[in-house]
């Protein structure tokens, strides 16, 4: 064995094991279509894999939105699902690669934005509870879901 593989060798195993890889895929984008319209007989891309519109038949049912924002310091992608009447009828967590700060993707703290819709405040500390130990996750999600929402009132209202 060389002197340099017999030193490095024990180094790489620890490092493998000391870092473990953390990101998390709960959902791809198609899968969380399905779930926030499940009748929906088809989804029309409106804005290049980021906007689609649901329907079923011709009946549009809604607008499913794709989007990421920056949790500390990774990406976290997540949906919202706005009905056609513009009020969030779901958010998803889609990939979260962070290694703290998941909680963002538990239902109870996702189901605060459901109803809201561009009108509503949608902020951290005030109609959205913030999570102590991912405040810059739950923080950075919020304004995500503020921007959907006032991008939708703005193009589809």
């Amino acid at each position: 064995m060389s002197e340099w593989l017999r030193w490095t060798a024990p180094a790489a195993v620890v490092m493998s094991v000391a870092a473990p890889a953390c990101a998390t895929q709960y959902l791809s984008v198609g899968e969380a279509q399905k779930s926030a319209f499940p009748s929906a007989t088809s989804f029309t891309e409106v804005q290049a894999g980021r906007v689609w519109k649901a329907q079923a038949g011709e009946r549009v049912m809604g607008y499913f939105y794709y989007d990421h924002v920056v949790g500390k310091h990774l990406l976290i992608d997540y949906a919202v699902a706005v009905e056609a009447d513009g009020r969030v009828k779901k958010v998803e967590i889609l990939n979260y690669r962070e290694s703290y700060g998941g909680e963002v993707h538990d239902a109870s703290w996702l189901q605060q934005f459901v109803g809201k819709s561009s009108q509503s405040a949608v902020q951290i500390n005030s109609d959205i509870r913030n999570i102590s130990g991912a405040t810059l996750s739950s923080t950075h999600l919020t304004e995500g879901v503020k921007k959907v929402l006032a991008y939708h009132a703005s193009h589809f209202r």
